[in-house]
């Protein structure tokens, strides 16, 4: 009867069958990963945290006063950043630093790598339309007007 089930779903053995739900359980793992990673990036004074960070290291002073935000609130949004993995943090005397860890970043282009192909072939097409534009353009500028 056991058996029976594991071929009803197209499983030949207990021991494939194992396998297949330990990769099945990895890939819903890393699905859930992937999903809370663009939730942690989704929340837009996240992102724009991030983007101060991307240019250089920051203290919670520098970011608090670039971004007018209260320090709370900072705290909180680099605790999320930084228990998700995207930033770490360095003690300078009597401030803590806060900088990029590119780990995560490289993992989101992974995912996104899939995707890419879809859009690229859009890019190209606008590039060769707007090649096509620029060709048919008159000298002058003035495009659709006759010369008297």
């Amino acid at each position: 009867m056991i058996l029976m089930r594991y071929q009803y779903r197209g499983v030949n053995s207990p021991q494939s069958f194992f396998l297949y739900a330990l990769s099945r359980i990895c890939f819903v793992v890393y699905k859930r990963y992937v999903e809370s990673v663009f939730e942690v990036i989704a929340e837009p004074n996240r992102r724009a945290i991030l983007s101060l960070l991307a240019s250089s290291q920051q203290s919670v002073g520098s970011i608090e006063r670039q971004l007018c935000m209260p320090q709370p609130t900072v705290s909180k949004h680099l605790r999320v950043l930084r228990d998700a993995g995207f930033v770490e943090s360095t003690v300078d005397a009597q401030r803590r630093l806060y900088r990029l860890k590119p780990e995560p970043f490289q993992e989101v282009d992974d995912w996104l790598a899939q995707f890419r192909r879809f859009w690229s072939a859009h890019v190209d097409a606008l590039e060769r339309h707007l090649d096509h534009m620029d060709d048919s353009t008159p000298a002058d500028g003035r495009q659709g007007e006759e010369n008297d």
